[in-house]
């Protein structure tokens, strides 16, 4: 029941305040990482060498801040409250929700300009010559991405482990969302953090994808997510945007520019080019499971109440 209590008190608070404005912990998180990066990760590194201290930068940040949050929870008599206010900062639902709808309530308004640069917020895609069905593909691929990473994975590992264990998630998921790139200055000092990324992503992931499937078309989100989601470079993204465009009949994927130069993404879904109502659609997809999050945490507490 308590862990019941929290996750609703911790919604709450997400749905009143949204995301801080300023002084968000994960922004000064940020700026430390950014700084121990450049400091460790220099030219001419042999590969192990590069590996080696990605390891070390990823432990020099989440291990020191894991312990100390675990020892908060584990001592003191407020630790409910401190748990509370870790988790609200873990998750970012209304900021997700919000973004998505600037977009589409941009396309709705004729707005293609402003369109255009609400929905360079949510990803790193050329965005100067996309059209509305580029920009709602882009917008609900994000919006279902991160409704995983944002919304549900953090849960999941509260549930699993309180407040230690969504602080690891959040903050090996932020480190994956900087340096887990294959460039050349990432590719191997980034191995570590996007590995472990991938590793605490697993269970959160394919569960976000059932919750996908349950509150839309259930059948095509899952023959989607069965036959499309391995052609995803991403092990985790698969599933979830897969049964996710299933669950809403649309057609993700394609012919995507990045930084000037154009890449084939695996084609996921089917039906429809998506267009700026189904963005709308996208959000209430995840506004629903997080209320269907809700709803079962309740029950299993009611359960084990009665138990």
């Amino acid at each position: 029941m308590t862990v019941s209590i929290v996750i609703i008190l911790a919604i709450f608070l997400d749905a009143l305040f949204g995301e801080p404005r300023r002084w968000h912990p994960l922004v000064g998180f940020g700026k430390v990482a950014a700084a121990i990066e450049s400091n460790l990760n220099v030219d001419n590194l042999t590969k192990i060498n590069s590996n080696l201290l990605g390891l070390i930068a990823l432990s020099l940040l989440i291990i020191p801040l894991t312990a100390v949050t675990a020892f908060i929870s584990y001592t003191f008599n407020t630790y409910l409250l401190f748990e509370i206010i870790i988790l609200y900062f873990a998750v970012g639902a209304r900021s997700l929700v919000e973004h998505a709808q600037q977009v589409a309530n941009a396309l709705q308004t004729n707005k293609t300009n402003e369109a255009r640069l609400f929905t360079s917020y949510l990803v790193s895609r050329d965005t100067e010559n996309m059209n509305e069905t580029d920009m709602s593909r882009a917008t609900i691929e994000s919006t279902l991405e991160n409704g995983s990473d944002a919304i549900f994975a953090p849960l999941f590992w509260f549930a699993i482990g309180g407040a230690p264990a969504v602080l690891l998630y959040r903050l090996s998921n932020t480190l994956d969302a900087m340096w887990g790139y294959r460039t050349e200055r990432f590719k191997h000092f980034g191995f570590s953090a996007a590995r472990l990324d991938d590793i605490l992503n697993y269970i959160p992931a394919r569960l976000t994808a059932l919750t996908y499937a349950c509150l839309g078309c259930f059948q095509n989100a899952i023959q989607c997510w069965r036959t499309q989601a391995s052609a995803c470079k991403s092990p985790n993204g698969g599933p979830v945007m897969a049964s996710g465009a299933g669950a809403l009949s649309v057609r993700l994927g394609g012919p995507t520019q990045y930084h000037g130069k154009v890449e084939d993404c695996p084609i996921l879904g089917n039906g429809e080019q998506p267009q700026a109502n189904n963005i709308l659609q996208a959000t209430r997809l995840i506004q629903r499971g997080l209320v269907l999050w809700i709803t079962v945490a309740l029950l299993i507490a009611g359960v084990h109440s009665i138990a």
